[in-house]
């Protein structure tokens, strides 16, 4: 059902394009619309993992790292992969007190996974492990790309509506060229939403599924949704658009999971794996302090 969801959210995105694009100028308009947005499609697809990890500069790490926390992190990563049967990816941290993670590149063959410090810092290994499996299950599934796609095409539907108010038709009552430049990018954006919380849900089902362990992917969401709402990600904040690749929403320091959210609510992502780990006879049990755990009040990662 969730790919079913995705695939007609991608089709309800592409629709509305086409539509704005015929607003703005006709069929020549629909058609030169969508020339900008194959561009725009075709650069973000060998160039949006690059701009990412520079963006929250990620630093790439290997099992040979002198911290201890770092390599099992890495090598588990990597034991994972190999049992989902993905090429290895390669692996991040970046500097950021606000636990985290997210998965980036075009396709299996050349993904990234990346984990905050504050991450590590923070959840025991096993739910690290939980995290970086919901990471690969994106890779698996291709999700960046799907997601990549459905962000560029929500910027050329904005731009559009833009080009709808002052280069569109003459003959046309202004109100309605100011209706598409208002409403369009709202109605992108919730359709974009939509498949990002999508395949959230179909990557907590996955990534529990290569891990083994809902149970420790379910107090892993618990305490990043907790801590996430003390720390502000600054970096998230000056480019909100990215913040659909994180495993929680970057900026729910500034705000509540809702229908304009990248994210489902973490209690019902929570709920669901629970209900996975009572199938794999494995009943859940409450969010604990692991042993890497930082103390509440420490607001700086392991690397400063």
């Amino acid at each position: 059902m969730n790919y079913l969801k995705t695939y007609m959210l991608l089709a309800a995105m592409t629709a509305l394009f086409g539509a704005v694009g015929y607003l703005v100028g006709g069929v020549g308009g629909m058609l030169i619309a969508l020339l900008v947005a194959a561009g725009m499609n075709l650069f973000a697809y060998w160039n949006a993992d690059k701009m990412v990890l520079r963006h929250f500069k990620a630093q790439e790490v290997d099992p040979g790292h002198r911290d201890p926390r770092v390599q099992a992190y890495v090598q588990d990563t990597l034991a994972l992969a190999e049992r989902a049967g993905l090429p290895a990816p390669k692996i991040y941290i970046i500097d950021n007190p606000q636990p985290n993670a997210f998965a980036t590149g075009r396709n299996p063959a050349n993904a990234a996974v990346a984990a905050t410090s504050g991450l590590l810092g923070l959840l025991s290994r096993d739910e690290i492990r939980g995290v970086m499996a919901h990471e690969l299950a994106h890779v698996k599934n291709r999700d960046t790309l799907t997601m990549t796609v459905t962000a560029t095409i929500a910027g050329a539907v904005a731009m559009l509506a833009n080009f709808a108010l002052f280069f569109g038709d003459r003959d046309r009552n202004p109100i309605v060229g100011i209706l598409i430049m208002l409403l369009a990018p709202i109605a992108a954006s919730l359709v974009q939403m939509a498949i990002s919380r999508s395949r959230e849900y179909e990557a907590d089902r996955i990534g529990a599924e290569i891990g083994g362990e809902p149970e420790a992917l379910a107090r892993a969401l618990e305490k990043i949704e907790a801590y996430a709402r003390q720390r502000v990600n600054v970096d998230a904040e000056r480019n909100p658009a990215m913040a659909h690749l994180f495993i929680i929403n970057p900026l729910s320091g500034k705000g509540a999971d809702n229908l304009f959210s990248t994210h489902p609510n973490t209690r019902n992502r929570i709920a669901k794996l629970a209900d996975m780990a009572r199938r794999f006879g494995r009943p859940t049990t409450a969010a604990a302090a692991g042993p890497w755990s930082t103390p509440p009040q420490q607001t700086r990662g392991p690397w400063g």
